[in-house]
Order: structure tokens, then C-alpha cells, then sequence
């Protein structure tokens, strides 16, 4: 029998939304949503304020000069992805959790690439791929929450080769899609992040399948045992991008995300 109500029931911790993601979608969804607003909650946290320094002078978004001004970084960036880097740190002590500590880079990297293939290929909006890469695997919380030691056998067979739902499943009775999905019903997630969270190890079941093949596309780039089979040809080619070119596509992600990693660590 399915527990995943069960299973997100009894995680109190993660029943509500980080307060600060709170504030900045709620800004974000107004139609007259000021950078002054967004900007607040960034400017009265003085550690996202220096992470927001930190990254805008680094070689992630490679702008010429030197900013020191918190107002001209956040305008620089522009507000979608100030509130996208507001979400990915906000997020980081829940993913975090001594379970497993990559969850979090691991949530960057699919981000990271996500954004640099969209704007490469044009496929999407590059700051709704960013986002929808980084909320993918938001499940996994809820399962490593309920059973460290369960979940890191899991992860551990996964490495060695397993399914990752079937395994879940195996121990959990539900799986960390079904988790995810059940958070962004009670989050209240906009459509495209809920159906990513949903269908991001079968794309072609959404009604929205652009992003959700993007972020699986990438999901199996980079992760640490690599299998260049495991990815989607057909995706690949409509992406315009060689097969042969993957690992050298897969450097430049990795390489790339870990700018991002670093500087909001």
C-alpha cells in the first residue's frame, strides 16, 4: 500500500514552506512587484546579502566590472533570478540534512545546467529551467527525513546500479517523485515546477514535457556515475547537440555549477 501521505505527514519539519521563499513568490506573483521589494528581503539578511555579492562577482555571470553595491548586483540579475538564488539558498538547511549532503549540490548542478542549455538552446526560459532543474528532487527530503539509515542504503544501491524508484519503493513504500508531488500540491507550486517535480523520470507523460525532458536530460549528465547511454537520444537531437559531444557538454556544466556552489555555500 502507497504511504506517501503517511510518509509527508509525519515530517513536520518541511509542512510549510521556508518563510523567505514565502515572502519572494508572493512578491513575484503581484503585478506590480517591485526589485525594491524583492531587494528588502535580501538587504536585511546580511548572509544573503554577501552571497549575493559573492556571486554576482564571480565567474558564473562574468560581468566586467567589480559590484559592491548590493542595489546594482540585484539589478544586474534582474528580479527572477534574485528570487531563483533567494529559493536555492533558503533551501540549502533543509536539503542539507546530515541524510545527505549532496542533496543540494546535486539540486545546483541539474539547476545550473538546465540554465545553461536553455540559454544555449533557447528551448525555454533560462530562469524557469534554473529553477525547475533545482526543485526536481525535492522528494528526496521527505525520505531522508523519515529514515537516514534507510535512505542512505538506498542511495548506496542506487550507486551500485539499482533504480532509484524502484528501490525507494522497496523501503519506503512510496518514492520520492509521489513525495514531491504531494509538496507541491501543499506548497501550492506554480504548474511547470509541480509537473517537473511529477515527471521528471517520464517526461513524455506531461502535459508540459519541454522542461520536465530538460531536467531529466540533465539529471543523468551529471550525475557521478555517468552513463552516456542512459541519456536521451531523441532529446539529445533536439536539443542540437551532438552525442559525441556529451562529456565535453557535461565538463562545462559541472565546471559551471560549482562557481554557483561555491559562492553560495
Amino acid at each position: 500500500m502507497d504511504k506517501t501521505i503517511e510518509l509527508v505527514n509525519n515530517v513536520k519539519d518541511i509542512h510549510a514552506m521556508p518563510t523567505v521563499i514565502v515572502k519572494a513568490l508572493n512578491i513575484m506573483k503581484k503585478p506590480t512587484a517591485s526589485m525594491k521589494e524583492l531587494g528588502d528581503i535580501v538587504m536585511f539578511d546580511q548572509s544573503l546579502t554577501i552571497k549575493f555579492l559573492a556571486l554576482v562577482n564571480s565567474a558564473y555571470y562574468g560581468f566586467s566590472q567589480q559590484i559592491s553595491s548590493i542595489n546594482i548586483a540585484l539589478s544586474l540579475l534582474g528580479m527572477v533570478k534574485v528570487k531563483n538564488i533567494i529559493v536555492a539558498v533558503a533551501m540549502k538547511p533543509m536539503m542539507s540534512n546530515q541524510g545527505d549532503k549532496e542533496l543540494w549540490k546535486h539540486s545546483m548542478r541539474v539547476a545550473s545546467g538546465c540554465e545553461y542549455l536553455a540559454n544555449l538552446t533557447k528551448i525555454m526560459d533560462a530562469d524557469e529551467a534554473f529553477i525547475a532543474g533545482f526543485v526536481h528532487d525535492v522528494g528526496k527530503i521527505v525520505l531522508h527525513m523519515t529514515d537516514e539509515k534507510r535512505y542512505t542504503k538506498v542511495i548506496s544501491l542506487v550507486n551500485e546500479g539499482a533504480d532509484i524508484q524502484e528501490t525507494e519503493r522497496k523501503y519506503f513504500d512510496s518514492d520520492h517523485v509521489k513525495t514531491g508531488s504531494l509538496l507541491a500540491k501543499r506548497w501550492q507550486l506554480p504548474i511547470l515546477l509541480a509537473n517537473t517535480i511529477s515527471y521528471h523520470h517520464a517526461p513524455n507523460l506531461s502535459s508540459i514535457p519541454v522542461p520536465c525532458n530538460l531536467v531529466c536530460f540533465v539529471d543523468k549528465l551529471v550525475q557521478t556515475n555517468f552513463n552516456p547511454n542512459a541519456v536521451d537520444k531523441d532529446f539529445c537531437n533536439t536539443l542540437g547537440i551532438d552525442f559525441e559531444d556529451l562529456e565535453e557538454l557535461r565538463n562545462a556544466i559541472m565546471q559551471k555549477a560549482e562557481v554557483m556552489i561555491s559562492e553560495l555555500s
